[in-house]
């Protein structure tokens, strides 16, 4: 896992990060019935997947996440299962994986939020890219303990120096600011996170 360094808070910084919170908290607030988001575009990642934390994710919004930063237009809605359902907790706001830590700190302020990109991920022999990162085999996926290529050759598996590209996550419903911005909630939500 790769993360941002914090940075010392700015003055506008809190307001900023406030911003964000509210216009997310009011763009999403529709979806806590999951069904509307599956309505609205957003498709559920490996959700035969026993999983802490479920993303739904909108393509077009990760698109449009690659050029412009718009809070009320999250690229993934983050759930927890809740029964037969799921439960609304947060958002995953996404980067293009080359974008400087300045050009991050425009976007959400580094001295509230973490962003984070998974590097140095061995996916198991024969497996795709979705249930790889899941792999029930603790070596290999986002939570597996190979992290060099040779370690995964050895292996037989497939290695890849990174997935994706930049992400953080908010969960704009908690009361408290700094509950919101969570980099222990972010790191420990799901199974698939390598500290």
């Amino acid at each position: 896992m790769r993360m941002t360094e914090a940075r010392p808070a700015a003055p506008s910084d809190r307001r900023r990060a406030d911003e964000i919170v509210s216009a997310a908290r009011g763009a999403v607030a529709k979806y806590t019935d999951y069904r509307a988001a599956l309505r609205d575009g957003y498709e559920i990642l490996a959700p035969d997947v026993p999983q802490g934390m479920y993303h739904f994710n909108h393509f077009g919004n990760a698109a449009l996440a690659e050029r412009h930063f718009d809070p009320a237009r999250p690229t993934s809605l983050l759930y927890e299962r809740a029964g037969e359902g799921y439960r609304l907790i947060g958002v995953m706001y996404t980067a293009p994986a080359g974008m400087s830590e300045e050009e991050l700190d425009k976007r959400i302020p580094l001295s509230v939020a973490h962003w984070h990109q998974h590097v140095n991920v061995c996916l198991p022999p024969g497996a795709g890219w979705e249930e790889g990162i899941f792999s029930e085999d603790a070596r290999f996926g986002l939570s597996g303990s190979i992290e060099t290529a040779e370690a995964c050759r050895e292996a037989g598996g497939r290695f890849l120096p990174r997935l994706f590209g930049w992400m953080v996550h908010l969960y704009p419903f908690e009361p408290d600011a700094a509950d919101a911005w969570s980099h222990e909630r972010q790191m420990s939500d799901g199974r698939h996170h390598k500290h």
